[in-house]
């Protein structure tokens, strides 16, 4: 703190002196005396209005898009951090919304839902190629991400909301010997919670996790247009009647064919110990492909298309085997470097009935999604 500050000083001073020099009427901005400091200060708002043509309350099998028909603040994000490429640092995101609301809700079901969540919060000790994690940060399983400014359509995959998990709390250290190669390892408290010793709650059998979930990933671009990686977790996670190992092989791969057009394919694996009421395991796997173009500067497009096998109905909540599929398209238009409105139509297929419509059960399902997103 002492350095951070000293740093922040030295770095205050050298900026007005020398642009005093140059323009006596100009005064420094705050976010140029925290670039000249390292410290780094970022956020956006995304807000939303979603079309949903199954009715309110239904299991409709998405993330974050759950208006049935209605205007939502999906997430006010704002991330400080610094983050020298040689000693100790931190980083915090903190955002609130419906998406935070979702997020908490993971992190401790005694105290959720909250529309506040801490999203991101570590210190972080750099030297050479290597960096050490302490806190709570994301994971680094899947091609998508709570952050809608970092992914290619509005609602999330069957990958993201039931295969993979969406941060971790604990240590994760990591090696990247080039600017192509990188290595993770990390051992947290399982998936989504902040710490182990939450109670579940009183109406699911006694099944607290112990123990810690081992991480690994590794990520390589072995030539320009073309990128890999891979994570794996395992770890004591809640199963069905008791708590049992659980286990996930991810592989994102993704082909740049031109600067304006790219594939990517995603791959998840999910294993849970004593995952059914029998004891047996409960297993599920999923793939995605996308294709994203960009048309021109302002416009684009992302088409995804998915199948999740949910081999044994403990990751969709069913009870018993299903099979989803899901296409999405997302058109994007970004009048400005600040801003993005997207549009975007999907429909949902299932083998079962698992969606109501007009009080009645049906096998599919449809959204019409509007989105505005601001960022800073």
């Amino acid at each position: 703190m002492k350095h951070f500050t000293k740093k922040l000083l030295v770095a205050s001073v050298s900026l007005a002196a020398t642009t005093g020099a140059l323009a006596a009427d100009k005064t420094p901005t705050l976010g140029e005396v925290l670039k000249a400091s390292g410290v780094t200060v970022s956020g956006y708002i995304d807000y939303s209005y979603n079309d949903l043509s199954t009715d309110q309350g239904s299991t409709i099998y998405r993330a974050y898009d759950t208006e049935r028909r209605g205007f939502a603040l999906q997430m006010a994000d704002l991330s400080v951090g610094y983050l020298p490429a040689s000693g100790f640092g931190g980083f915090a995101e903190l955002n609130y919304g419906s998406d935070a609301k979702v997020n908490s809700s993971f992190a401790d079901p005694i105290t959720a839902p909250n529309n506040f969540e801490a999203q991101q919060l570590y210190m972080q000790y750099a030297t050479g190629p290597f960096a050490l994690m302490a806190g709570k940060f994301d994971t680094i399983a899947g091609y998508e991400v709570i952050q809608a400014t970092n992914d290619v359509n509005f609602s999330r995959s069957y990958l993201f909301t039931f295969l993979e998990p969406a941060f971790h709390t604990g240590l994760r250290g990591t090696y990247t010997p080039s600017d192509t190669l990188k290595f993770t390892v990390g051992v947290n408290n399982g998936w989504n919670v902040n710490k182990k010793s939450f109670k579940p709650p009183v109406d699911t059998p006694p099944q607290s996790p112990t123990g810690n979930t081992l991480e690994l990933g590794v990520s390589a671009t072995p030539v320009k247009m073309f990128s890999i990686s891979g994570a794996y977790y395992s770890g004591e996670e809640s199963g069905a009647t008791q708590a049992g190992t659980r286990s996930l092989l991810d592989l994102v791969a993704t082909l740049n064919a031109t600067d304006a057009l790219s594939f990517v394919l995603a791959y998840d694996n999910v294993k849970q110990e004593h995952g059914l009421a029998s004891g047996s395991d409960a297993k599920a796997d999923g793939i995605a492909g996308y294709v994203n173009y960009q048309f021109t500067k302002m416009w684009r497009a992302s088409l995804r298309t998915e199948e999740f096998k949910d081999k044994d109905g403990l990751f969709s909540a069913f009870g018993s085997e299903q099979k989803l599929k899901e296409t999405t398209l997302t058109v994007g238009y970004a009048p400005a470097d600040s801003l993005e409105l997207r549009a975007e139509y999907r429909q949902d297929k299932s083998d079962q009935q698992p969606f109501t419509e007009s009080g009645n059960a049906t096998d599919k399902m449809h959204s019409l999604a509007l989105e505005a997103l601001y960022k800073f």
